[in-house]
């Protein structure tokens, strides 16, 4: 019988104040995890936090983190840990850079998406896979997007940072398997989230087409017909955060409704 349950376990989920990550976060917690949201706006993460389930008589809780601020960040966990934080399972979601030509890129937007993004994820698995490997227990996941299989049009900077993160999560994969920490990236296609909106309303501006029209031309590029809701996503992180994705490591798992051309 496959085993879904987090009873007992701790999930770190960054980003977690809207969209995947709020998903994600609803998600574990119904499977029994307590849950430690991670996201710069304190009033919405406390909105969420009284959403999650405790079922399973969990403890929520919170950190307030910029991670436009790494060395605020790596302070925070410090902090955190010293408390008595505890870690099994680490999902790294932020928000993606603006949209547009890389040739229009100002150099400052690459360094930016490359502290928010990479620095960070590696800040939050060197604070917390110590922990893990004393629980024996490990699952980092890693959102990023279908752009390392595929780079998109106009998400110039986003598909080079994209890239970079799978790279190191591919290198990380083998370094902690010994440890019994498997580390594995999920690419979401398009999916209902603000973000979303906000490339649309972006890409509005500059063709005149209504958002209704740029919306139906992302989801006539799926074989599915559609654009994907957040909680589709949050299963699969869901699953791979589980005792049933024990072997399950190093690999990028695409949710986009199979508009990714390549295997």
């Amino acid at each position: 019988m496959m085993n879904l349950s987090l009873n007992g376990k701790t999930s770190v989920v960054c980003g977690s104040t809207q969209g995947i990550g709020k998903a994600t976060a609803l998600e574990l917690a119904e499977l029994g995890s307590n849950v430690v949201l991670v996201a710069r706006n304190e009033s919405k993460l406390k909105a969420v936090l009284a959403e999650l389930s405790t079922n399973e008589n969990q403890e929520h809780s919170y950190i307030v983190a910029d991670f436009s601020q790494p060395d605020s960040l790596k302070k925070l966990l410090d902090q955190w840990i010293s408390d008595g934080g505890n870690c099994h399972i680490l999902v790294n979601n932020t928000g993606g850079p603006k949209g547009g030509p890389i040739k229009d890129a100002e150099v400052v937007e690459f360094y930016d998406a490359f502290t928010q993004h990479l620095i960070c994820n590696h800040i939050l698995v060197q604070a917390l896979y110590p922990l893990m490997k004393a629980n024996g227990y490990g699952r980092i996941i890693n959102v990023i997007s279908t752009s390392v299989k595929q780079p998109l049009p106009n998400l110039g900077v986003s598909n080079t940072i994209r890239a970079a993160v799978a790279n190191w999560s591919k290198t990380l994969s083998v370094e902690l398997a010994p440890f019994n920490i498997t580390v594995n990236n999920v690419l979401p296609g398009a999916t209902n989230t603000v973000r979303l909106q906000a490339i649309a309303e972006a890409k509005s501006e500059k063709t005149n087409e209504s958002v209704d029209t740029i919306f139906a031309e992302m989801a006539a590029e799926s074989p599915m017909g559609r654009i994907a809701e957040p909680e589709e996503t949050a299963s699969v992180i869901a699953f791979l955060a589980s005792p049933a994705a024990s072997y399950v490591n190093g690999i990028n798992v695409p949710v986009d409704g199979g508009r990714t051309k390549s295997l």
